[in-house]
């Protein structure tokens, strides 16, 4: 039997003329492929993609099948702002306010955090439709911004924000999370046990069939060198912990035969630059589209991620990153002390500690000195492991069978 699901998140990727969209894009798409109406509930606040310039207050648009409300939303440019907070709370206005009845009715609501506001909004809408209700978890707050965002456990923001978690993690018909080991934090806050599933990031048709070569001026001036090259691709923010990345390549400049290249654009670029730029085995290549991540990545012959040491990582990752990496079939060496998944589960690379740069130089060195077959069959490993495991058909089945408990979809 078809049902209808509402996913209510304030951050919502989708399908667009330039990008392929996100993960919460790949589930409600696959959902609707098998059959069920799918409302998207959203806001246009989301600065990290590109999403449609909004004239009213809602605007109702159909994206391939899929209905998407947006909500148009105070905007802010700063993530750690008190705009960001207010706009929060705009957008839980304006979702309270929705006209619903033009909607169709929901036989099951996701809220998808960010923002922990919406758990409220989503219990009065079980209590409205007589719908389940499923709470899932994309990144863990308040947790993150008082590891890595320097606030207090005292700080009366957090306070407000863990009780809206005790809440969602106890009143929700179902928990899911993007990390492997959420239910060890769900423990922890509760006290006690509940059944929490997981359904990762993964690997959608659009990764495999959206991928771009790149120009053949940008391969020649920054990835056409025949040293040993290790690869970082993504955002160089302070979440990314690159630190180690750099002292790793100071530490090594005596190899004349080894590189490492990073590849990517963000608040802390220039700094890197003017402190790393001379050095003689260091590479800083220009972003790239989305669509030729695939391309970069499959000139490096090691691929390096990192993070700082958290508590937040004790409950594990499913980061687009990696993803990434384990596409392009080569091989990993991670920065992390967290749960491991993925890379030690397919066997296509190493964790070593996070903050160790003695540890990344010999596990650069030790990856070197293996054979080229060996490195290929490695980063093979990871990339067969991924479609076998994570593609989002898949993830939409385990997903189905969790939002109904069983029943036929």
């Amino acid at each position: 039997m078809n049902k209808t699901i509402w996913y209510v998140t304030k951050y919502f990727s989708p399908k667009t003329s330039t990008s392929p969209g996100g993960r919460g894009w790949f589930l409600v798409d696959e959902m609707r492929r098998a059959g069920h109406q799918i409302v998207v509930v959203t806001s246009d606040s989301n600065n990290l993609v590109d999403l449609p310039v909004l004239r009213d207050r809602v605007t109702v648009l159909d994206n391939n099948g899929v209905k998407i409300v947006w909500l148009k939303t105070m905007k802010y440019s700063v993530a750690k702002s008190l705009r960001r907070i207010l706009s929060w709370f705009h957008f839980e206005w304006n979702l309270f306010w929705l006209d619903k009845s033009k909607l169709e009715r929901p036989d099951v609501v996701i809220i998808s955090s960010l923002s922990l506001l919406t758990i409220v909004n989503g219990l009065l809408l079980r209590l409205k439709y007589k719908c389940r209700l499923v709470f899932e978890v994309r990144d863990i707050w308040p947790l993150t911004i008082v590891e890595e965002g320097g606030f207090s456990n005292n700080n009366l923001f957090v306070k407000g924000l863990s009780w809206l978690e005790r809440l969602a993690y106890r009143k929700a018909d179902a928990i899911v999370g993007t990390m492997p080991n959420l239910a060890e934090h769900v423990r922890g806050e509760l006290g006690h046990d509940r059944p929490v599933f997981c359904v990762p990031m993964g690997v959608s048709r659009e990764h495999l069939n959206d991928v771009a070569e790149l120009p053949a001026e940008y391969a020649e001036r920054y990835l056409s060198s025949s040293k040993f090259k290790i690869v970082h691709a993504g955002t160089i923010g302070i979440t990314n912990a690159l630190d180690v990345f750099f002292a790793a390549a100071e530490a090594m400049q005596q190899f004349a035969d080894i590189e490492f290249v990073i590849v990517g654009d963000g608040a802390l670029k220039q700094g890197y630059e003017k402190r790393y730029g001379s050095l003689p085995n260091l590479v800083f290549a220009p972003k790239v589209p989305r669509t030729m991540v695939q391309a970069v990545l499959c000139k490096g012959d090691l691929l390096y991620f990192s993070v700082h040491d958290s508590k937040v990582w004790d409950y594990g990752q499913s980061l687009n990153k990696v993803i990434d990496y384990m596409l392009a079939a080569k091989p990993i060496v991670a920065s992390y002390n967290g749960y491991p998944s993925m890379i030690n589960e397919s066997g296509c690379g190493v964790f070593v500690p996070a903050d160790d740069v003695d540890a990344v130089v010999a596990a650069v060195l030790d990856m070197k000195s293996r054979s080229e077959e060996e490195r290929s069959l490695m980063g093979a490993r990871g990339r067969e492991w991924l479609l076998q495991n994570r593609d989002y058909s898949k993830l939409t089945s385990d997903y189905l069978s969790i939002l109904f408990q069983g029943e036929a979809n």
